[in-house]
């Protein structure tokens, strides 16, 4: 498994979305992001988006005011993670027109669809926008 977990978080260090791919209590969880989320947002533009933390390797980028995190093995290729952030962006975006926080706050839902089409047991199985798009667009069109 290489995707262990991946967080959307805001500026002020609020998490927005949380998916976990390893069974953690939410004890756990909730540690393990307040020390993540403070070590990325302290770090400045000109540092590298890579950080290791505890066992894992943490991608994280910023996107307007939402940071996009991924932790993963650390065995993991950090530059096609960070290629897989960019297409989660994309794909939000497609969908959501310039994606923001608003649009994740309400519609979370939605949201967890997009990166549950891409993900599956912490593995990337689709990068393909319109693959991951069309089951989505198809419920948008019966409700």
């Amino acid at each position: 498994m290489a995707i262990r977990f991946v967080l959307l978080v805001n500026k002020q260090g609020q998490t927005r979305l949380a998916q976990y791919y390893e069974q953690l209590t939410i004890d756990e969880r909730r540690a393990l992001e307040g020390e993540i989320v403070r070590k990325c947002l302290a770090r400045t533009e000109n540092q590298c988006s890579f950080v290791e933390h505890r066992n894992y390797k943490v991608v994280y980028r910023r996107y307007a005011s939402l940071f996009f995190l991924i932790g993963v093995d650390s065995e993991e290729n950090e530059l096609a993670i960070l290629e897989f952030i960019h297409c989660v962006v994309e794909t939000m975006d497609r969908y959501f027109g310039n994606v923001c926080e608003l649009d994740i706050m309400y519609h979370l839902e939605k949201a967890h669809f997009i990166l549950e089409e891409m993900v599956m047991n912490g593995c990337i199985v689709e990068t393909n926008k319109s693959n991951i798009l069309g089951p989505i667009q198809l419920m948008d069109k019966s409700f």
